[in-house]
């Protein structure tokens, strides 16, 4: 009787590691692929970016300065994404380009550096009935300082839609954190960087894992001066297999890059400085 007990129990031991392997080897990839969830942001019509703080030249009748900001115009929607380092320059560079602040409804700050939030403050005097996202890791007191305009905070720590067809990619990077937006335009996704402490090619693999679609655009700063030729070179090709369309370096892009950028995307290549307009489907 013992016997058979034991022989009955070896088997059911048996039929159950058997259903186990099964479970692990066959079930276990198609619900990891059942799993994949996209962020929904819907679709942005009618984009236009305008490039208000740089320090590469390109609209003649502005200054140009260390830092960048740009302004992403979707339907008459206007979204600032960083504010350069100085205020004066960057309230001049928009007056000279008729883009009134009081219009900003939203601001996005990419990460805490001076040459990217230097000219918040200049902003929010003149116009405070904005929201702005900032990342969580941002030191209490700036929070607080903007909070004391009266301003809508939120902090951001993972990928967030910030507006119909908009996304921040949520915290990125290790030593210095960052943040890029992600426009999902008829064309695809517009990826706008302020410095890419966390590395341009991983935001752009960001950007499409998290939205799904193909990246039309890449604009701002690749963080790439004082690289060498091998690594630019190796980075423009890790951006091409991920099917990167057009690409527009500024900012801390550095020369040496712009250069080769140029040279390898061609007529993809959109020069870009202080005043550059870009409009998509406008």
């Amino acid at each position: 009787m013992i016997r058979h007990l034991k022989s009955l129990l070896l088997i059911i031991i048996v039929i159950s590691l058997g259903i186990c392997i099964y479970y692990s080897f066959y079930m276990q990839p198609a619900e990891k692929q059942e799993s994949i969830e996209y962020l929904s942001v819907g679709v942005a019509e009618n984009v236009k970016l305008i490039i208000v703080y740089d320090n590469n030249p390109y609209d003649s009748r502005l200054k140009t300065a260390w830092g960048f900001s740009c302004i992403v115009n979707i339907s008459n929607t206007l979204i600032l994404f960083d504010t350069g380092g100085d205020p004066d320059i960057l309230l001049y560079n928009m007056e000279m380009l008729n883009i009134s602040v009081q219009s900003i409804q939203i601001i996005v700050l990419s990460h805490i550096h001076g040459d990217h939030v230097g000219g918040l403050f200049g902003v929010l005097s003149l116009n405070s009935n904005v929201t702005v996202y900032v990342l969580s890791s941002f030191p209490s007191d700036f929070k607080n300082e903007i909070k004391s305009y009266g301003c809508e905070v939120i902090e951001v720590s993972n990928a967030t839609k910030v507006y119909n067809g908009v996304a921040t990619t949520g915290e990125l990077g290790n030593a210095i954190k960052e943040q890029s937006l992600i426009i999902n335009s008829t064309k695809g996704l517009i990826i706008v960087t302020g410095c890419a402490h966390p590395g341009i090619v991983n935001i752009a693999e960001k950007a499409k894992q998290l939205i799904g679609n193909d990246i039309y655009l890449v604009i701002g700063g690749f963080h790439l001066a004082g690289k060498s030729e091998d690594e630019i070179s190796s980075i423009i090709q890790q951006l091409k297999d991920l099917g990167v369309q057009k690409v527009a370096p500024c900012h801390c892009s550095g020369d040496l890059a712009r250069d080769m950028f140029r040279q390898e995307f061609g007529d993809d290549y959109i020069e870009v400085g202080v005043g550059s307009i870009i409009e998509i489907d406008c």
